[in-house]
């Protein structure tokens, strides 16, 4: 089977071991797996590609990871949170930032780095409830700014 390119808006905050994103993912009903796959499952592409509309988080660290549905998230909730990265990272400052109830950032200084801690929540009812904290370690400050950037624009 093809694989399924995934796009829309996501900001990934961490290192491929460990990390928050934060995404909005879109596929397009078009592409081959996508196809194949909906013929296996049953389904229209379209219904197998979902709307495109549902904002997630996912997380890993140290091979502890998941996500899950934020329903009701909205783009215009995702920008303010990214606004607020870029206005605590521009501070130069320890922060806190925080997305809704689910996603925490406490970060602070480290020479041209950010050491970042995430502290997960999962929505009320998730199968999983765990409440995680992941030491993200530290970012480099212009990587973290440039993909903030890069997610504001993917919104507009």
């Amino acid at each position: 089977m093809s694989p399924i390119a995934v796009g829309g808006p996501e900001i990934f905050i961490g290192t491929p071991e460990k990390y928050v994103a934060l995404m909005r993912p879109e596929i397009d009903p078009t592409q081959p797996g996508v196809l194949a796959a909906a013929e296996e499952a049953g389904v229209s592409p379209e219904e197998f590609a979902g709307s495109g509309d549902i904002w997630a988080l996912m997380f890993e660290a140290d091979g502890d990871g998941g996500g899950f549905e934020l329903p009701g998230a909205r783009d215009t909730e995702a920008d303010a949170f990214a606004e607020q990265l870029q206005q605590a990272l521009a501070a130069g400052e320890a922060f806190t930032a925080e997305a809704g109830n689910f996603l925490r950032l406490d970060a602070r200084p480290s020479g041209g780095s950010w050491e970042v801690t995430a502290r997960v929540t999962p929505p009320e009812g998730h199968d999983d409830d765990t409440v995680r904290t992941l030491e993200l370690g530290a970012l480099p400050a212009a990587e973290l700014a440039a993909d903030l950037e890069a997610f504001r624009g993917s919104l507009a």
